[in-house]
């Protein structure tokens, strides 16, 4: 693919891959070779962590419309090959969190699609994105999941950092949906949600010990935006330079 024709993202916003079990088959080895060299790829390019992720789900049985989603990851990169993490060396030491959910996104079981990262003060240094176990019943559920399980990597990362003598005291995830902060919050609310995994829940009893606290930030501000579904290409450009991926000129 040398000579392909270069795309400005790694997903077109109208792709909807199914399982497609009349389309044409192709190299299962073929398909799994490739799908492995841009895993590698996403621990240092998290801009095209969706779109791999989407493309994972199908390795089974890979079809010919799965081949082409896949392509147009690599044609993204052909033109994208000078950008790369980068780390300000006057950065902030803040500890915080972006939680995002898609609702319902997949094509195939209805499931949704969780999205969060984290940064050092400006350095993104870990992100995620998966589709969650269970189907969420609303938008609020969706966004909560995602929120507990931001949380869970974010306490990790705090008493990990204790180690090395960096204490945070009520460390913020930013989401952007009140109704699932409005959970985290308010125990009438809760009581309401018993069909949500109890295992989901303990992300307000951690707000209530305030070692977290979940902010609302506008959509237009989520980061984890990008790691929930393909976006048109101003607002992918946008959020992936908020994420740091910028131009870098080595020569």
């Amino acid at each position: 693919m040398e000579d392909c024709k270069q795309v400005g993202t790694p997903m077109c916003t109208s792709t909807k891959l199914t399982k497609d079990e009349e389309g044409n088959s192709v190299d299962e080895k073929h398909y799994r070779g490739m799908i492995g060299s841009l895993l590698y790829l996403t621990a240092s390019r998290p801009d095209i962590m969706f779109a791999v992720c989407l493309c994972v789900r199908f390795q089974s049985c890979p079809k010919e419309s799965h081949l082409i989603a896949i392509k147009r990851i690599f044609r993204y990169l052909k033109g994208s090959m000078d950008f790369s993490l980068w780390y300000p060396k006057s950065s902030t030491f803040d500890l915080i969190s972006y939680s995002d959910a898609d609702f319902a996104g997949c094509q195939i079981d209805r499931k949704s699609t969780s999205g969060m990262c984290y940064f050092l003060g400006n350095c993104l240094v870990s992100w995620f994105s998966k589709k969650q176990n269970s189907i969420s019943l609303s938008t609020a559920e969706a966004e909560y999941i995602a929120a507990g399980n931001c949380c869970a990597q974010l306490l990790w990362m705090k008493h990990t950092l204790k180690d090395f003598g960096v204490f945070f005291d009520c460390v913020p995830i930013l989401c952007d949906d009140t109704s699932a902060i409005n959970l985290t919050k308010n125990p009438v609310m809760h009581s309401r949600t018993k069909h949500i995994d109890v295992k989901h829940h303990f992300i307000r009893e951690l707000v209530c010990k305030k070692e977290i606290r979940v902010d609302f930030v506008p959509t237009s501000d989520q980061l984890a935006d990008i790691f929930t579904k393909p976006l048109a290409l101003d607002r992918f450009e946008l959020l992936r330079k908020c994420l740091g991926i910028l131009q870098i000129n080595l020569a």
